[in-house]
């Protein structure tokens, strides 16, 4: 018995990034998780109390995985300049993965204060991988450069998720060097 809600809590968090990646966050209504499992609504609410809880779960389950992912590819570099180039390169190359676009539309909708906790407090954690490469490089507010850069690495995303005219090779090579060389061209 166990095992089965288990593999329809796993089915539901599967059909809410579809839904997430799909539409955004007016996508994820528990008719459409109820459709996308073939499970009851009321069966959806034995599982999740609200549309935040689904949201706080995927922050819980996928935000430690991309944050994995970062984290592994700043550690195959081997200097400062390479951890902030795979820091930067990394995010970017998971914005079309289903779990990142879910993210983004979850950061981008309504949230209530605990998964924006979640969501600022993963956020916090990317930061902390960067800093002591920033602070190899001899900057003097590691922190703040760190909060920064991931601005631009949200902005980045930002312009892959919207389509923009350009590329997105194009994009994620423009925020590479920007994290690497500032506005120098």
């Amino acid at each position: 018995m166990a095992e089965h809600r288990t593999m329809q809590r796993r089915a539901l968090l599967d059909a809410a990034r579809a839904l997430l990646s799909e539409g955004g966050t007016e996508a994820l209504t528990f008719p459409a998780l109820a459709e996308r499992t073939g499970l009851a609504r009321s069966s959806v609410y034995e599982y999740f109390r609200s549309r935040a809880a689904v949201v706080e779960e995927l922050c819980a389950v996928d935000l430690p995985v991309w944050a994995a992912e970062v984290e592994a590819a700043m550690e195959n570099a081997d200097t400062p300049q390479a951890k902030i180039e795979a820091y930067v390169r990394t995010q970017l190359s998971l914005v079309g993965d289903r779990r990142h676009r879910a993210v983004v539309a979850i950061s981008a909708g309504e949230l209530d204060a605990g998964a924006r906790e979640k969501i600022r407090a993963a956020h916090g954690g990317l930061i902390a991988m960067v800093v002591a490469a920033l602070s190899d490089l001899g900057h003097a507010e590691p922190r703040l450069v760190a909060m920064l850069l991931q601005g631009t690495v949200d902005a980045a995303v930002r312009r892959i998720e919207l389509a923009a005219a350009e590329h997105p090779d194009r994009i994620i090579e423009a925020a590479v060097a920007m994290a690497l060389h500032g506005v120098s061209p």
